[in-house]
């Protein structure tokens, strides 16, 4: 039999190996569940694995990406940013405006216009939540509403189409045989990663989003903070709709409807807290990857988009229940 020391002992150890399989999970969870979904739908389809699906699959990831990006920002220091599909839209399309053939005024031209275009409804969001004092779900609704009657305004309910082939490089091109949105995917990511994690301004939105009562206490100018992730969300929107509206060859007023939804989704699947301070970019990018595969490989299967939408939203309320269940 064994004596009460060697029972304790084994007592210890399990206690100690299940907390350390709860910290693994608790930190590459995401990991686990997109390493299961792949290998459940390639078994569903042969043409999953295949290297022409998964660059489809990521070129279609970097518009939602960039915009998760921006999200992620503003939901680390307590917010929410419903308007950035309405926002990409109403960039790409004064872009397109500057861009149109037989006489386009200079890809450089466009480029400056439309991330100056979301960036100040970026900065309007963050005046009327830091300054005004008004729900941030609130005051991006009705951004959401106006960023969308301006789009139909400026372009007259018409797509704006004929662009020059420079500026459609940006949705279609390749630099060094790599797809062009997959390269500025890449260069958001890098650049918002470093941001939070070794400058000041990152430390400060996580600060802000932990407790904005100790952080103004602190000696952190919150509402600068707080309008600050709203221009860097509202300026990588502008950065996804012209990419968007490259790779769509016009810009369409309808273009990034519902596509708030998909970025607020990849954030909270990569495990930002809504309730701020907490999460990464690299969960947000596997977020924005398991929405990516999950969209490609119903599309595989033949899945109707209605269906897939009732997916998407199972999954959101899935991951809400986590970061609640983790809060608690």
């Amino acid at each position: 039999m064994n004596n009460p020391a060697q029972l304790a002992e084994g007592r210890g150890t399990g206690r100690s190996a299940a907390q350390i399989a709860a910290t693994i999970f608790r930190r590459h969870g995401i990991i686990v569940a997109f390493v299961v979904l792949v290998v459940i739908l390639a078994l569903s389809n042969q043409f999953f694995m295949t290297w022409n699906n998964w660059t489809n699959i990521i070129r279609q990831t970097a518009i939602n990406g960039v915009l998760a990006v921006g999200v992620t920002f503003v939901i680390l220091a307590k917010g929410i940013d419903l308007s950035v599909g309405s926002i990409a839209a109403l960039s790409g399309a004064v872009a397109a405006s500057f861009v149109v053939t037989p006489d386009p005024v200079g890809i450089g031209m466009a480029l400056v216009a439309g991330i100056a275009v979301g960036t100040v409804m970026g900065l309007f969001n963050g005046a009327c939540v830091a300054w005004l004092k008004l729900p941030a779900f609130v005051v991006t609704l009705g951004t959401l509403s106006i960023a969308r009657g301006l789009v139909y305004i400026f372009t007259d309910g018409r797509p704006i189409s004929n662009l020059s082939p420079e500026f459609l490089w940006l949705g279609s091109g390749y630099l060094f045989g790599i797809p062009v949105p997959i390269i500025v995917l890449a260069v958001v990511f890098a650049a918002g990663w470093f941001t939070l994690r070794h400058t000041v301004f990152g430390r400060h939105v996580y600060a802000v989003g932990g407790s904005p009562h100790a952080a103004r206490t602190g000696g952190i100018r919150v509402n600068r903070v707080v309008v600050m992730t709203y221009m860097v969300s509202g300026l990588l929107a502008g950065i996804a709709g012209m990419i968007l509206t490259a790779r769509t060859t016009a810009a369409l007023p309808q273009a990034g409807v519902a596509y708030e939804l998909d970025a607020i989704a990849a954030v909270v699947i990569g495990g930002t807290s809504l309730s701020g301070g907490r999460g990464t970019l690299v969960g947000t990018l596997m977020g924005a990857l398991i929405i990516g595969t999950i969209n490609n490989g119903l599309d595989l299967m033949g899945v109707s988009s209605y269906y897939q939408q009732v997916v998407k939203g199972l999954i959101i309320i899935a991951a809400v229940s986590l970061d609640v269940s983790r809060n608690r």
